[in-house]
């Protein structure tokens, strides 16, 4: 027979890569609180505020506005899925790891795909958006706001007014932004748009918030297929949010605990201050990776604050820095996914760790680490350049 096994204490981390971020401690503590049933009305109150903290956080008026029980890869199918029928034509705007995700979920549930392909790191192009869809009719556009794999910032208001001229509708991945930079449903005439629980906002994997704009509600009444997945269908989930409270699956409870308090907590700092936070603090920890010689890998002017990119330099382990930090400092980055593996950092600054603290405290290390490993730098630069950004001499 085995032996008993232990009480399990998971070790302090300082969680900077592309995701999970470290939870706050209000939305750790409401997670203990006493279980109610999916059916309680108590939990039913929580669901409408929950609803209507998600329309504040993605800046719309949009009733159909829920957290799926799933991760953000689960928010890519139920938008996908809930968007597409068999057959449609669907431009997909390809830039990083997880737009060419979306290429692979809009094949699988036989979508006709439209790829526009741009250089990792770079915005994509509107030009080639805007020849793509003279030449092809197409149903949906999606595109990727905040690319993960790249630290690229998509815009998106000039994107979405050349989609809305060529009446299709605009699918929007926000894992990555979503309480971490601007993002305006309403004013930028988004479609279909879903996020992560466990970037910006904090909490633990296991939600996918998501929103529809009144016409993709239309598209989604007026679909001659069902749904492929039963359980990311929205045209009955959508049902168990509402006044019908139609039973569809049982939510996971403690997880909407966390993601009502991670939106109590949007609400009181206010949407501005908090875009205005993450691009402070990406500023000054951009400046002092700069400062250490380290190159931006993501195209100037469209850098996401939540999640900054550098290329490893020449002749030193990616692996190895990172697991250094990993075990001297209890410190996560992330490496490169796809064909960028092995050549960039991914340095993620989201929500309670986009901080001065956070960003000095990683330069420190990062610096130390990379000393060890035979990069030459001067020391203190680093934090010097950022301390500048912050406004104050060390």
């Amino acid at each position: 027979m085995s032996s008993a096994i232990g009480e399990f204490n998971p070790p302090e981390r300082l969680l900077l890569g592309p995701g999970p971020s470290n939870i706050d401690p209000r939305i750790l503590q409401v997670m203990g609180r006493t279980l109610v049933s999916h059916f309680d009305p108590e939990f039913f109150k929580i669901m409408d505020e929950t609803t209507s903290l998600l329309q504040y956080a993605f800046q719309t008026a949009n009733s159909l506005t829920l957290p799926i029980s799933g991760t953000g890869t689960a928010g890519m199918e139920a938008a996908i899925y809930n968007a597409i029928e068999p057959g449609d034509r669907v431009l997909v705007c390809v830039a990083g790891y997880f737009s060419d995700r979306i290429c692979q979920m809009v094949q699988r549930c036989s979508g006709e795909l439209i790829r526009v392909d741009t250089e990792w790191g770079h915005a994509v192009d509107p030009g080639q958006v805007e020849a793509a869809l003279k030449t092809s009719k197409v149903k949906v556009v999606a595109l990727v706001h905040a690319e993960t794999s790249t630290g690229m910032l998509q815009p998106l208001p000039e994107i979405s007014r050349l989609v809305h001229d060529h009446g299709a509708l605009f699918l929007v991945d926000t894992v990555t932004s979503l309480g971490g930079c601007p993002l305006k449903v309403d004013d930028w005439q988004l479609d279909v748009v879903y996020s992560g629980s466990q970037k910006c906002l904090n909490c633990p994997p296991g939600l996918a918030p998501i929103t529809l704009s009144p016409q993709a509600e239309k598209a989604l009444d007026a679909r001659k297929h069902p749904v492929q997945s039963w359980y990311l269908d929205l045209t009955q989930i959508r049902h168990y949010w509402d006044s019908q409270r139609a039973y569809h699956h049982t939510l996971p409870i403690t997880l909407n605990y966390a993601m009502r308090e991670a939106l109590r907590l949007v609400q009181e700092e206010g949407l501005e201050a908090r875009w205005q936070r993450h691009q402070h603090n990406h500023q000054a920890l951009m400046a002092g990776l700069q400062a250490m010689g380290l190159q931006p890998f993501a195209q100037a002017g469209y850098r996401l604050p939540s999640l900054n990119t550098v290329r490893v330099p020449e002749g030193i382990s990616d692996a190895k820095v990172r697991g250094r930090l990993l075990q001297d400092y209890s410190i996560e980055i992330g490496g490169g996914l796809g064909k960028v593996k092995g050549q960039i950092w991914r340095i993620g600054l989201m929500g309670c760790n986009s901080t001065r603290k956070t960003v000095l405290t990683f330069l420190t290390a990062l610096e130390a680490v990379l000393r060890v490993e035979g990069y030459a730098l001067s020391t203190g630069a680093a934090w010097a350049a950022a301390e500048e950004v912050y406004g104050t001499a060390r």
